[in-house]
């Protein structure tokens, strides 16, 4: 299996995305500028963390338009696994790959910290080696991680299970104080209705060494390379 990522200008965890995959993966990876669009001969895109374009405009605003994002589009549509962390969640909600929208937080500050994420569903290429209600501990580096979205919308996450992580307290419980960002009943990720693309707003990657302050993230890289796996 082979993995890609894509890097756009302003881009900051692409590193991180690599060394998880190269060395606790275990898989060959490749860095994608993002004016490139041949995605041909990879199994996997990864939209990592950072501020694609210096976030002007709107968080992903900008990247959407780049060269690769229609290439992104047709891969997503062939059925392949594309994660978005942080800004790629915000771009993948740009581009129209998953619904809603991420705004400023609702205390309007820049938040980097660690926090504590509820596993909602592991029907999902990227979860299903974790289990319903396991809290996994990751950092948020965000000052656009709220959430949005219409009723609707909501009711349609809630209906087909694509509401992946919620953020919580240590125990669980999602209390107020354990939602960082305001995010619309305590959202941390979703996938799209084919369930091959999701978006979280927390680190995995950067959750995958204890020495980091948690290991917490691996598996949902091992998840994703044990659907690989399967597949071939």
């Amino acid at each position: 299996m082979k993995f890609s990522i894509v890097v756009f200008p302003g881009s900051n965890c692409d590193h991180d995305a690599y060394h998880v995959i190269s060395k606790h993966v275990g898989q060959p990876v490749d860095f994608i500028w993002h004016r490139e669009t041949d995605l041909r001969g990879y199994d996997a895109v990864i939209i990592p963390g950072g501020f694609s374009y210096g976030d002007y405009l709107r968080a992903g605003a900008l990247a959407r338009f780049s060269p690769v994002m229609n290439s992104v589009k047709e891969f997503a549509a062939q059925g392949n696994l594309v994660l978005g962390i942080c800004n790629g969640f915000q771009i993948l909600c740009e581009a129209g790959l998953l619904p809603g929208a991420l705004i400023r937080n609702q205390g309007l500050h820049f938040i980097c910290e660690h926090v504590n994420v509820r596993v909602e569903s592991t029907n999902s290429p990227f979860t299903h080696e974790l289990e319903a209600g396991d809290v996994l501990r990751m950092p948020i580096a965000h000052a656009d991680g709220n959430f949005v979205c219409d009723d609707d919308t909501f009711a349609d996450l809630c209906r087909d299970d694509r509401i992946i992580f919620r953020y919580c307290d240590p125990n669980g419980q999602l209390t107020e104080g354990a939602n960082p960002n305001g995010s619309r009943d305590h959202i941390a990720g979703i996938c799209n209705r084919e369930r091959n693309v999701m978006g979280l707003m927390p680190h995995p990657e950067r959750a995958c060494e204890d020495l980091l302050g948690s290991s917490d993230g691996r598996d949902v890289f091992r998840s994703l390379a044990g659907t690989l796996a399967a597949a071939v």
